[in-house]
């Protein structure tokens, strides 16, 4: 097989990867979205086997189906509730193969460089060696920058990922801690990083490749722990880029198109999608992916009063006399698998007459768009599922606000408290409305570890329990 065919198989995969990007931007076209995207992958992979310089595909067909098996299993048994763990724990790997493939590469020049010296052709057999030994002195200089790159974002990547994957999976504490010198460590660790570039410019050896990784794996490691639970959707998300731009230095070892294509594809739509994150969080980009620099300094204000308690009873009845409510979900609503029973309720309260609309702010959850999904699994009408900033102005007219294991993002002490760990960050206003309702397990401050004023107001009742047994015990008062 000539390279034309792999290379017009890269360009339609490069197209389908780009159509995929763009109708997961929208519900609607989410699914079809997805599917651009796996046959795009398949058609990749396909080329790849086939093309030019893979006489081991046999073996690397078994790999992929090995893989491709242990994937599926994984998945399948994954809960929704899950999946940004599972993310993270994907990027490691993107990471880990990046740093291989940079190690390979080294050891390939190195091997070439050695048969050239000795006058030995035999490694010229179509391999990647063979690529190799038709570069000039200067391709092969810059082959090397190109590959310590990879590792070092790689590495960075992995340990990143990993203590992500804790974090999220409750395995790591969530709280921000860093070890004694803080960010002068980081900078120390970048600045060897970079006297280690020029050393293996230089030198070609193994050792400031060595020393570099182990830098760049502790950038990683302490970079993501000095972040605390309330960023981590903005972390997922910047270690999404993370990835792409390894994947892409992996590309540009490999010398292939669309790696570097697919990996710029995924790096700058991963750095797009934190800005925006941060954005709404009212966070500096920067001061999120250096590890949490600067932040409120200060004691946080005191919550006063006390949490009042509501049964089933008592929700129903003031969602029997509303005219207006609105429904704001969070992470508890998918740890209970909830969704169901808040569609069913939203089914009921329409068809008695009143409006039910939903709010979604941008990081609820910990995964970007991790409402809107659950939303649509569990048939929820797209038109009722509206953004923070088209319904914040609402609460004022609202009868009633039914929060569902949300903490952050209904906490006023964003703007009440400057000191406040979340201090600035845009909110949804559900203390404005008439009444608000708040569905959670317990009295603790969740995941980010922060209180919240909301739940001790005047017009706040507490909903204690499970939010699907608490769903489920409204349906039948309803109508």
């Amino acid at each position: 097989m000539d390279f034309g065919f792999t290379t017009a198989a890269y360009v339609v995969a490069a197209i389908l990867f780009i159509l995929s990007l763009g109708g997961l931007s929208g519900q609607e076209s989410a699914k079809r979205a997805v599917w651009y995207g796996i046959v795009g992958m398949a058609l990749a992979v396909f080329a790849t086997l086939i093309g030019p310089g893979t006489g081991l595909w046999p073996l690397t067909l078994v790999l992929v189906i090995l893989g491709g098996a242990i994937g599926y299993q994984l998945a399948t048994k994954v809960q929704m509730t899950q999946m940004p763990e599972l993310v993270a724990a994907m990027h490691s790997l993107v990471g880990l193969a990046a740093v291989f493939v940079g190690f390979n590469a080294h050891f390939e020049i190195g091997a070439v460089e050695a048969a050239k010296a000795a006058g030995d052709d035999t490694y010229a057999m179509g391999t990647f060696a063979a690529l190799i030994a038709k570069k000039t002195l200067v391709e092969i200089n810059i082959l090397r920058v190109e590959l310590f790159l990879g590792i070092f974002i790689g590495a960075v990547t992995f340990t990143g990922s990993v203590i992500a994957y804790g974090k999220l999976a409750g395995k790591v504490d969530s709280a921000a801690k860093k070890l004694p010198g803080g960010h002068l460590l980081n900078a120390g660790a970048a600045a060897l990083s970079l006297l280690c570039l020029f050393w293996y410019f230089g030198s070609g050896g193994f050792l400031p490749l060595a020393i570099m990784t182990l830098a760049a794996l502790f950038i990683g490691y302490h970079l993501i722990t000095g972040i605390g639970g309330a960023d981590m959707p903005v972390v997922v998300s910047m270690l999404n880029s993370y990835s792409g731009w390894a994947a892409a230095a992996i590309g540009f070892s490999l010398g292939n198109d669309l790696l570097i294509v697919v990996g710029a594809l995924v790096g700058s739509s991963g750095a797009i999608l934190s800005y925006i994150m941060c954005k709404a969080m009212n966070r500096s980009f920067i001061s999120v992916i250096l590890g949490g620099f600067g932040g409120p300094a200060g004691e946080q204000m005191a919550v006063e009063g006390e949490q009042v308690a509501i049964d089933a009873d008592g929700v129903a009845q003031a969602l029997n006399e509303a005219d207006s409510v609105v429904i704001v979900p969070g992470y508890g609503m998918a740890v209970a698998q909830a969704q169901t029973a808040v569609a069913e309720l939203t089914r009921k309260m329409r068809a008695a007459g009143k409006e039910v609309r939903f709010a979604i702010h941008p990081v609820a959850g910990r995964l970007p768009g991790h409402m809107n999904v659950l939303l649509a699994e569990a048939k929820v009408p797209y038109d009722i599922v509206l953004e923070m900033d088209e319904i914040n102005d609402d609460f004022p007219d609202t009868d009633v606000v039914i929060v569902i294991g949300s903490n952050d993002i209904v906490n006023p002490a964003a703007q009440d408290d400057p000191n406040s760990p979340i201090a600035g960050m845009p909110v949804l206003e559900v203390w404005k409305a008439k009444q608000v309702f708040v569905s959670k397990r317990g009295q603790g401050t969740g995941y980010s570890g922060i209180e919240n004023p909301l739940f001790f107001k005047d017009n706040t009742r507490m909903f204690y329990g499970d939010a699907k047994a608490s769903v489920d015990s409204l349906l039948p008062k309803i109508g």
